[in-house]
C-alpha cells in the first residue's frame, strides 16, 4: 500500500497516492520522475539554489528555459543544500515520508551524505530507491563519469548511428537518458507492485550503458553464434528489406518499408512492376535482405519520377507504410497531431502557456495529464516544508539564512 495520501496537488491517474522524492539532476533522473508525475504521483524535485543544469539547456525565451519548463512539468520544486548536514536531514525525513526517491548521482554520493538505501530503508522499509548512473552501482567503472552519449557510445548503439564510412553520428536529443528514465519508471511501477505482496521496497539499478546496450538486441546473437559486427548502414535496416529512404523527384525525401510479403507485393504492384514479387532475388524476405541493394535501386528509379506528394498518396491508397521526413514545423500543422492532441500548451505563470508534448501512453480509463509547466527554483520550498515537515515560517525563515533552504523571493511569508 501507499505510504501517504493522495496530495491534493495531484488529481487521479494511476499512480495518485503515491510521493517521490526527485534529487537527480539533468536528463535521465528528472524524466523517469517526469513520468511518474504525468501519471499522478505527487513529485518534490530537490534542486540546489542555482538550480538543475537543466534549466542552462534548450532554447530560451524571456530568459526562461523551454526544455525546463517541459521536463519539470508537474512537480513541486523545493530547494536544499544537500552538501550540508542539516539538507541532507531535512531530505531524510522528507523521504522517511515518501514512496519513492529518484537519484542519478555518482555512486557513493548518496552514501557519503548518509542517504545510501541501507539508512534509508530502516526508516521508511517501503521506500524505492530509483538509483541511475553511467555504470551502474557496481563493475570496474562504476565511479567513472558518465553521460548519455557517454554511455551510448559504451553501448555499442552509437557505432550504428549514421552512415558508413563516416564517424559515428547521434539523435539531436538524449536520447540514453530517455531510454534510461522510460527503464528507470517501468522498474518502479514493478516495485511498486512487488511490494502491495511483499510490503517492502527495493533497489532499482539503472544504468545508462546498459539501458543503451540493451537496444543491441539483434546484434548480441549474432556475434556470439556468427561473430558478426554490425556497422552503420545509414537510413537502412539491415534485413528488413524494403525499409529505407528515397528521393522523389522534387528533391524531398520519403522513407518507404514494406518487408512482410503482402505489403511487398502492393508496393511492388503501386510501382507498376508487378514481377519484382515473385522475383528469385525479392520473392522472400531472406532474399531480400541478401539483395537489399539491387531492390533500393528499383524502388529509388520509382521514387525519383515522382513528386513527394504524389508518392505519398499512391502509398497510402496501397496501404504501403510511408512517410516524408518531417520537421517540427511540419508537425505544428499537421492535421492528425492536431486532432489527437499530441501537442497541448501547459499553463505556466510567467509565459502563460508552453507547447510541449501531451503524456504517452494514454490509457483509456486512467489517464496522465499536464497540471503545470515547470516552476522556480525554490517556488514550493515553504509550503511542502510546512506541510510535510510541520516547519512554521520562522524556522524556514532561519534555514534560509543559512543557506540550508532557499525559497523563491515571490513566495513571501504569510
Amino acid at each position: 500500500m501507499p505510504l501517504s495520501a493522495p496530495s491534493s496537488k495531484t488529481t487521479g491517474g494511476p499512480l495518485a497516492g503515491l510521493r517521490v522524492i526527485e534529487l537527480g539532476s539533468t536528463i535521465a533522473g528528472p524524466f523517469c520522475a517526469r513520468l511518474l508525475a504525468d501519471f499522478g504521483a505527487e513529485v518534490i524535485k530537490v534542486e540546489a539554489a542555482e538550480g538543475d543544469p537543466l534549466r542552462t539547456m534548450g532554447k530560451r525565451f524571456e530568459g526562461q528555459s523551454l526544455y525546463a519548463a517541459s521536463l519539470l512539468r508537474n512537480k513541486q520544486l523545493i530547494s536544499l543544500d544537500l552538501r550540508q548536514p542539516q539538507g541532507q536531514q531535512l531530505v531524510k525525513q522528507l523521504i522517511e515520508k515518501s514512496d519513492i526517491v529518484v537519484e542519478n548521482f555518482r555512486p557513493g554520493r548518496m552514501e557519503e551524505w548518509g542517504l545510501g538505501y541501507e539508512v534509508l530503508s530502516v526508516l521508511n522499509p517501503g521506500l524505492i530507491m530509483v538509483r541511475i548512473s553511467g555504470y551502474g552501482q557496481q563493475g570496474p567503472y562504476s565511479q567513472r563519469a558518465g553521460y548519455g552519449v557517454i554511455g551510448e557510445a559504451l553501448s555499442g548503439l552509437r557505432h550504428l548511428t549514421g552512415d558508413p564510412g563516416s564517424p559515428p553520428s547521434r539523435v539531436s536529443v538524449s536520447m540514453t537518458d530517455y531510454i534510461t528514465g522510460l527503464y528507470s519508471a517501468f522498474g518502479v511501477t514493478m516495485a511498486v507492485l512487488a511490494r502491495q505482496h511483499t510490503g517492502r521496497g527495493q533497489v532499482i539499478d539503472s544504468a545508462l550503458y546498459e539501458s543503451a546496450f540493451s537496444f543491441m538486441e539483434p546484434w548480441i546473437p549474432a556475434f556470439d553464434k556468427l561473430g558478426h559486427i554490425a556497422n552503420r548502414t545509414g537510413s537502412r535496416l539491415p534485413e528488413s528489406t524494403p525499409n529505407n529512404l528515397y528521393i522523389s523527384a522534387d528533391q524531398e525525401f520519403i522513407h518507404i518499408t514494406a518487408m512482410g510479403q503482402a505489403v511487398f507485393a502492393r508496393l511492388c504492384k503501386v510501382m507498376g512492376q508487378p514481377e519484382l514479387a515473385s522475383d528469385p532475388r525479392f520473392a522472400l524476405a531472406t532474399a531480400r535482405g541478401q539483395n537489399d541493394a539491387a531492390l533500393d535501386e528499383f524502388i529509388a528509379r520509382w521514387t525519383a519520377s515522382l513528386p513527394l506528394s504524389e508518392l505519398e498518396k499512391k502509398l497510402e491508397d496501397a496501404g504501403v507504410p510511408a512517410s516524408r521526413i518531417f520537421t517540427i514545423a511540419d508537425i505544428f500543422k499537421d492535421p492528425h497531431y492536431k486532432a489527437r492532441g499530441s501537442i497541448v500548451h501547459a499553463p505556466d505563470e510567467k509565459l502563460g502557456t508552453i507547447a510541449m508534448a501531451t503524456v504517452v501512453p494514454r490509457l483509456s480509463d486512467t489517464p496522465g495529464e499536464i497540471r503545470h509547466a515547470g516552476r522556480r527554483i525554490g517556488q514550493d520550498t515553504r509550503q511542502v516544508l510546512g506541510a510535510l515537515l510541520a516547519l512554521n515560517d520562522a524556522e524556514i525563515q532561519r534555514l534560509s539564512a543559512l543557506k540550508i533552504v532557499y525559497c523563491d523571493p515571490s513566495q513571501h511569508l504569510e
